[in-house]
This record gives structure tokens, sequence and C-alpha cells, in this order.
């Protein structure tokens, strides 16, 4: 199963990640439903001081061009985003139609 790991700066406020965090304690159905039926299987997201990181788990029908494609199509999607763009910053390495961006890895102890 393909896993994809990425990274996203929140603004350097305190009551925007502590907003973004109460959003993310139950999430809307449809943003729920949204990510399973773009072939997401599992996600997560982690927190340390302004910096997330999320893991995401697909099927081996996944793409970033289908999952963007089904939620330009979908009014609640761009709704959420629209407030989930209101909390985040950008790292240089991002580009204007996808803030997260994608990490390396470097390393894997099952290779080893």
């Amino acid at each position: 199963m393909p896993r994809h790991c990425l990274t996203l700066d929140l603004k350097d406020d305190a009551t925007a990640i502590a907003e973004y965090k109460r959003y993310h304690v139950k999430i809307w159905p449809e943003i729920t439903k949204s990510l399973y039926d773009a072939g997401v299987t599992e996600m997560e997201i982690y927190l340390l001081g302004k910096r997330l990181f999320m893991i995401m788990d697909v099927n081996d029908d996944f793409s970033f061009a289908k999952k963007a494609q089904m939620d330009a199509a979908n009014p609640k999607v761009q709704e959420w985003e629209k407030i989930m763009s209101g909390f985040q910053g950008s790292l240089p390495e991002s580009s204007p139609e996808w803030r997260w961006v994608p990490m390396e890895r470097v390393f894997h102890l099952a290779e080893q």
C-alpha cells in the first residue's frame, strides 16, 4: 500500500493553531467521505510548534491529480479548504494549488 508523507507550516499564531486543532478533533463527514472516495485509506497529522506532518496511506488507484480534480468539483471540500487556508502558511517548496509539500524518505529500517 503506497504511503505519502507531507509537511506544511501553520501560521505562527497560537489562536490559529488552536482553532486548526479544534477543527481536526472531528472533521466534517463530507471531508472524510471525500478522502475515502479519492483512495485515502488512512491519514494522520502530527504537530510540532507550527510544523504539520501528514502520513497518508492510499490504495493503488490514488493519485494527487485525481484527488485535486475530485476536490475541485466538491463544494464542501472547497469550503473546508478555504477555512483551512486561513490557518495555514506556506513553505518555499509549496505551490499555489497544493500547500502540503511531499517529503523525501531518507531512511527505512526494513531496507537495512
